[in-house]
């Protein structure tokens, strides 16, 4: 509190020895106070207010508290991310308070402008002028943008399947325990590599798979369903077995950063291993036999919800035929953690997302499933499927991670799935009117809007009550 009191002193150009007189201590226990040799105690407080009129809030912890959380997810930024010490950035926030203000405040701005540089970029379809990408955005980007590697991938799994399939009986759909087995007998056989599966119950730090090289064993956390544990495997095998195509997909794309490539080489073994357990054609035409039905879909081949309706996004399909899906999850908070498209869909990603959009309708209703017919601003109309899911390992108490995702396709495909029985898709006006984002959607007239769109004059209606932030309450 030294600091703050000096700098008080300071701005109303009184001498060390004129406030010791006025806070009725000597000057120098007032110059061990402003040198953080002594604390600042109530009393010297109190009489601080009586003699100034100050506001005690300048020298709240609370306050300095406040702003070194504010500072450290500024240094957290950026690509000197992590090289400013904890203890510098709590010096800087306890020691230096009107700094560390401007440096929020120059943040803040600069925050501001990548994000209007992001929505121009946008709008125009300039990719080249939009804002910098973190690594995992960047490799976000790719795979939904680039579909070629991917192609090749789901045709390597269908090969590898196919060589499994001696394992086991019958060919269609084996359960995932008889693929985990056909899996872990080719890793030993070929690779000489022993799998092994942890006992009891399972830590949600526990790394879901680990290879240990010296004595060749992959070591499986515990609680893992047979289909996540043959996907561990598969994803294992693509190391083994893909290596090379995958560094050469690499070596052939800028990905900026050596953090990208090696998030990119993951998720070039997770497709890998996904098209392992849910085969391209075999896959596909279970999906058009049971009509979509997801949850039919989760029983004959034992996996979970969103693993099929991701899957089911990321499929280079085998006739011209299929569905073009699009696949996203979010958390309450908004936060959209996969986005993944078969064909083109517009994700915004600095506008933000609808609250119209039935994705976060379903945190209200957990577990039960909603449609949706969503109309775009462009006038195309989509069929949307959402559900919550669960993300959880261990036993009681473990906390446990709660996600929203949604399959979505263009409407006219609306009559292949279960989920379009009785939507009347041709019925333009059952669509909700969504958006990609209040700043880049231009509806005018739209009752969840939380801020005008971006380059639009603001009219100001004292009887609307359009914008959340300024509606009156009831």
């Amino acid at each position: 509190m030294g600091v703050h009191l000096k700098t008080l002193r300071e701005q109303r150009g009184l001498t060390q020895a004129a406030l010791a007189q006025a806070l009725k201590v000597s000057s120098s226990y007032l110059n061990q106070i402003e040198n953080n040799q002594r604390p600042l105690t109530v009393n010297v407080l109190l009489r601080l207010q009586s003699a100034f009129g100050i506001d005690l809030q300048l020298f709240s912890e609370d306050a300095q508290t406040r702003q070194l959380a504010e500072l450290r997810a500024v240094l957290a930024e950026g690509p000197d991310a992590g090289t400013v010490p904890q203890a510098e950035a709590q010096m800087l926030a306890q020691q230096l308070p009107a700094v560390s203000r401007a440096i929020l405040a120059l943040h803040k701005r600069a925050r501001s402008a990548e994000e209007r540089l992001g929505l121009i970029a946008e709008s125009s379809g300039d990719s080249a002028a939009s804002t910098p990408l973190q690594p995992y955005e960047e490799v976000r980007e790719f795979f939904y943008a680039r579909h070629e590697p991917l192609a090749q991938l789901d045709e390597r799994a269908e090969q590898v399947y196919a060589q499994l399939q001696d394992t086991f009986a019958p060919p269609r759909a084996p359960s995932a325990a008889k693929l985990f087995a056909a899996l872990e007998h080719r890793l030993r056989r070929l690779h000489g590599v022993a799998v092994r599966c942890e006992l009891g119950t399972s830590v949600a730090e526990q790394p879901l798979r680990s290879f240990d090289p010296a004595s060749r064993t992959i070591t499986l956390a515990a609680g893992l369903s047979p289909a996540q544990q043959a996907f561990q495997l598969g994803v294992q095998l693509a190391f083994f077995e893909m290596g090379g195509m995958i560094d050469a997909f690499i070596q052939a794309n800028e990905f900026s950063t050596d953090e990208a490539r090696a998030l990119a080489r993951i998720g070039f073994a997770n497709h890998f291993a996904g098209a392992l357990v849910l085969p391209n054609r075999i896959f596909q035409e279970s999906a058009e036999e049971l009509r979509y039905d997801i949850d039919l879909l989760s029983e004959r081949f034992g996996v979970g919800f969103e693993t099929v309706g991701h899957r089911l996004s990321t499929m280079r399909h085998p006739h011209a035929q299929s569905i073009p899906f699009f696949f996203v999850r979010v958390d309450r908070a908004g936060n959209m953690s996969k986005r993944q498209s078969s064909a083109d869909f517009h994700f915004s990603r600095t506008g933000g997302t609808c609250p119209l959009w039935n994705v976060y309708e379903a945190f209200s209703q957990p577990g039960k499933i909603l449609t949706q017919l969503a109309r775009m601003p462009d006038g195309r109309t989509y069929l949307w499927i959402a559900r919550t899911v669960e993300h959880r390992r261990g036993g009681y108490g473990t906390p446990h991670r709660i996600f929203s995702v949604a399959l979505g396709c263009d409407a006219r495909h609306a009559n292949r799935l279960v989920y379009g029985d009785g939507l009347a898709a041709d019925a333009a006006e059952r669509a909700v009117p969504i958006g990609s984002g209040c700043k880049v959607c231009d509806r005018e007239n739209c009752v969840q809007r939380a801020f005008p769109a971006m380059g639009r004059p603001l009219s100001i209606d004292p009887n609307a009550r359009r914008f959340a932030p300024y509606a009156p309450a009831g």
